[in-house]
C-alpha cells in the first residue's frame, strides 16, 4: 500500500527594499533578497514598486524606460525567475508609453522565465499631503493603465495592483469577480500616508474579498531625501497580519492555504450576498 504524501501549502514572499538611483546596485540587492526568499521556500515573490530605480527626478526614470518585451530589466527578471525556479512579481519597471511618459508596469514571470502578465498601475498619485510639505504629480511622467489583471499562479488566482491602487476597492472587487484569491501589491508608500493608512488598507482589501494580500514595499531613506514607510506584509483572508517587515531591506514569507480560503468563502459567503446598487 502506497502512503499518501501530504501536500504542503505554497509559500509566498514579500520583499522590502530601499532602492536608490543606481540600477546596478539595486539589482544586486534585489537578487540577494530573491535568493533569500527562495531559500525560505517561496515559490512566488513580490518585489516592491520601482525596485530597480528610485531616482530624484522623473527624467531619471524616463531614461530607464524600456520597450515592452525588450530591455535589460525585463531580461534580468526573466533570468532570475528561471535560475531561481521561482515566480517573480517584478514590482514595477518603466515601459515606454509615448509622448515622454512611461507606464508603471508590473510584470510577472514564471519559473521558466516566461512572462505571464503585465499590469500597468491604474491610479496615479497626484496629491498634496495634508501637512503641505510633500506634493506628487505622478501623471506628469506616467500613463495610467486600464486593464484588470488576474492570472493562475502557484499560489492560486493572483490579482495585481500597485501602491495607490490600494485605495480603490472597486479594482480589488473586479479582481475578485475574476476569481482572485491572492493580491500582489508592489508599493512605495510615503511615511505620512503609510503611518495613517497602509495596514488599514491592506487588511480591508483582504477582509472585503476574503483573500490573501502580499505587499512588497519600499522601506527606508532614499538618496533623493525621500523616506518610504516600509512595513511589507502578508495578510490572510480574515484580516490578520501573518508576516511583516517594518523597516530596512528584507523578506517576509507565509504559506497560502487555498483550502482554508475556499472553506472560509463557503462558510461565510459575503461575496455572494452583494446586492447591486445604482443604475
Amino acid at each position: 500500500m502506497t502512503e499518501k504524501t501530504e501536500q504542503k501549502d505554497p509559500v509566498i514572499a514579500a520583499i522590502q527594499m530601499a532602492s536608490g538611483p543606481q540600477v546596478s546596485a539595486n539589482l544586486i540587492e534585489a537578487e540577494r533578497l530573491l535568493e533569500e526568499a527562495r531559500a525560505a521556500g517561496a515559490c512566488l515573490a513580490v518585489l516592491p514598486e520601482n525596485f530597480a530605480m528610485l531616482g530624484q527626478t522623473d527624467e531619471e526614470r524616463l531614461q530607464e524606460a524600456e520597450s515592452d518585451g525588450d530591455g535589460p530589466l525585463q531580461t534580468w527578471l526573466a533570468d532570475r525567475a528561471r535560475r531561481l525556479d521561482m515566480w517573480i512579481v517584478g514590482g514595477t519597471i518603466p515601459l515606454a508609453a509615448g509622448a515622454g511618459r512611461v507606464s508603471g508596469a508590473c510584470l510577472v514571470y514564471d519559473d521558466t522565465g516566461e512572462r505571464r502578465a503585465r499590469f500597468d498601475k491604474m491610479h496615479l498619485f497626484d496629491v498634496t499631503l495634508p501637512d503641505g510639505r510633500e506634493r506628487y504629480r505622478e501623471s506628469d511622467s506616467t500613463r495610467p493603465g486600464d486593464e484588470v489583471v488576474v492570472i493562475d499562479s502557484p499560489v492560486g488566482r493572483l490579482g495585481l495592483a500597485v501602491c495607490y491602487d490600494l485605495r480603490f476597492p472597486e479594482l480589488f472587487r473586479a479582481m475578485t469577480d475574476q476569481g482572485a484569491e491572492v493580491f500582489a501589491v508592489p508599493s512605495a508608500f510615503t511615511v505620512q500616508t503609510g503611518r495613517a493608512h497602509w495596514e488599514l488598507l491592506l487588511r480591508a482589501r483582504a477582509v472585503e474579498n476574503l483573500a490573501y494580500v502580499a505587499a512588497g514595499a519600499q522601506g527606508g531613506f532614499h538618496v533623493s531625501g525621500r523616506e518610504t514607510w516600509g512595513h511589507s506584509m502578508i495578510v490572510e483572508p480574515w484580516g490578520s497580519v501573518v508576516a511583516e517587515r517594518k523597516q530596512g531591506a528584507g523578506v517576509v514569507t507565509a504559506p497560502i492555504s487555498l483550502e482554508r480560503l475556499r472553506t472560509l468563502r463557503e462558510s461565510f459567503p459575503v461575496l455572494e450576498h452583494r446586492r447591486r446598487t445604482g443604475a
